[in-house]
């Protein structure tokens, strides 16, 4: 599939971002270059199984290093000043040639798991440098089937029952990210009157995965239910504290929103560069598409669009860098980098007609990326806390607790 020529390299600049973040950015589009684009309509196109995940990247992406970028130098991470900044430019990236990739790999296996790890004194010390190295593949696991937004304890379900030495779990899981081909496992569980992460192995006999999921979208992101029966996990694989689960998801869950945020942007970027290069040479009654006002316009918002959706997962992510805490940008990121991304990707597909909604022509043997791109861009308004949500987060920062709840 060819890709044409990036369009944000005229439109937008990283002005004012460390080089630290600069030189990343750089090293991750080469590695992308190299190893994502030329298997990326095969990535984005390859229904859901276990057999498709593709494990050669998985390697490539942690012999280069990239599991460096996100972590201290005391685990084997490069120790960035600015390294949730640099996290999210890598996944931005890696998803403008596959979002699923980028989801699964990155926001899934760094962020939620690894991200995790960090704040977990006793394992990050073991388990952060395998992440790191690449031995293991991790989940993360807070979704039931009743409960996803709602992580309660009275909405949950899965029990941590405390035994001599540890804990027994006993529950199911949903939606989980990475399951089908995890090894290990941060799993949310209800302890009595509170919620605990604990680190569990995904090979024990009492743990079941079903077959992947078979979604609209987001391929290489599999996702599977997990039933736990009498899983035992010993006291020092507590992720945190006892009791303090909750505290624990949502710390990496909030940063997980920022990288969505960031695969919303690639997405977004990668249809708008695939329609404006199409609109350049596709004539209709004589004329270039591009000469008619109406798409002229609709795509200057969408470049204003992706300029303002970019500049604020930045800004999130430097903040969080600075401050520890970034809870309204990144509800801000994660509404706006998703929603520019469907906006974006229908336009295109509008604009290119048939072949923004072809996958493949088979006449020719063209493969064409839009019908992909629409249907990942969606899952980016509803996974990792829906927009709503995101949107109530934002009005409580307006108004105040008092009045919105």
């Amino acid at each position: 599939m060819n890709f044409p020529a990036r369009r944000a390299d005229t439109l937008f600049t990283d002005r004012g971002l460390p080089q630290e973040t600069l030189d990343v950015r750089a090293e991750v589009r080469a590695f992308a270059d190299e190893h994502i684009r030329p298997v990326a309509h095969t990535l984005n196109t390859t229904p859901e199984s276990a057999e498709a995940f593709p494990r050669d990247l998985f390697n490539a992406m942690a012999s280069a290093g990239l599991y460096e970028i996100p972590f201290p130098a005391d685990v084997g991470g490069r120790g960035l000043a600015y390294p949730t900044l640099a996290t999210v430019t890598a996944i931005e990236e890696i998803a403008y040639y596959s979002p699923s990739l980028a989801s699964s790999m990155y926001d899934g296996q760094a962020i939620l798991v690894g991200k995790t790890l960090d704040n977990a004194p006793g394992l990050r010390e073991i388990y952060l440098p395998r992440l790191i190295r690449g031995e293991f593949v991790g989940s993360f696991a807070t979704s039931e089937p009743e409960a996803s937004t709602d992580l309660s304890v009275e909405s949950l379900q899965t029990l941590a029952e405390k035994v001599d030495g540890g804990y027994r779990i006993n529950g199911t899981k949903r939606w989980i990210t990475n399951s089908p081909v995890a090894d290990l496992i941060v799993v949310l569980c209800k302890t009595g009157s509170g919620l605990t992460m604990l680190l569990a192995d995904m090979h024990d006999p009492g743990v079941t995965v079903s077959e992947p999921d078979l979604k609209m979208g987001n391929y290489v992101q599999l996702t599977a239910d997990i039933q736990f029966k009498d899983v035992f996990v010993p006291d020092d694989h507590v992720a945190g504290s006892e009791n303090g689960g909750l505290r624990a998801a949502i710390g990496s869950l909030v940063l997980g929103r920022m990288g969505i945020g960031a695969c919303g942007v690639a997405m977004g970027q990668a249809a708008f560069d695939f329609a404006v290069d199409y609109m350049g040479k596709r004539k209709v009654f004589g004329q270039a598409l591009a000469r008619f006002q109406h798409w002229q316009f609709r795509f200057a918002d969408h470049a204003m669009a992706l300029e303002s959706a970019r500049a604020l997962y930045q800004k999130a992510a430097m903040i969080y860098d600075e401050n520890g805490r970034c809870d309204l940008e990144t509800a801000m990121c994660k509404v706006k980098g998703s929603e520019l991304a469907v906006d974006i990707a229908r336009d295109a597909i509008q604009v290119c007609g048939a072949y923004g909604f072809v996958r493949e022509l088979k006449g020719p043997g063209q493969a064409f990326p839009l019908e992909s791109i629409y249907r990942d861009a969606k899952i980016g308004e509803i996974y990792e806390g829906a927009n709503e949500i995101q949107r109530w987060v934002i009005a409580r920062s307006i108004f105040g607790r008092d009045l919105t709840g």
